[in-house]
């Protein structure tokens, strides 16, 4: 799978920088924009509904956030996801390998495409953006 506009929704200013890093690493050309919290990505993704702007093709969202979390993320992600023109692909990354051992997972599945535990690593990268 190809991705060209990708969205990171942490509130970790180090996964950030090593997501960057990663990318460049393996020379993956994607236009990525980082948020901090559910709050913000939602608000973005609404304006870019509301201007007929291309939406993200990728969310890696982190679970534990502060404002509006991974699974709140979700939640109102769910309402809109029938208004994009294209399906978007959610991956959800978390800190805690406890967040995917939960009644969540099961609720979300048909959003959640994929999900992996931090740090991410050049191999999760690969398998996210290369295979």
């Amino acid at each position: 799978m190809k991705f060209n506009n990708v969205f990171v929704v942490d509130d970790d200013k180090v996964h950030h920088f090593i997501i960057k890093k990663l990318l460049e690493k393996n020379n993956i050309q994607v236009n990525a924009t980082f948020f901090e919290n559910g709050d913000e990505a939602l608000k973005d993704l609404k304006s870019k509904l509301l201007k007929g702007e291309n939406p993200p093709d990728l969310i890696l969202l982190d679970i534990n956030m502060p404002v509006l979390d991974g699974w709140q993320f979700l939640e109102e992600f769910n309402l809109l996801k029938e208004d994009f023109p294209e399906e978007i692909t959610i991956c959800l990354v978390s800190s805690s390998e406890d967040y995917f051992n939960t009644d969540m997972i099961e609720l979300f599945k048909n959003s959640i495409a994929n999900y992996y535990v931090k740090p991410m690593t050049n191999d999760m990268v690969k398998s996210i953006f290369l295979e």
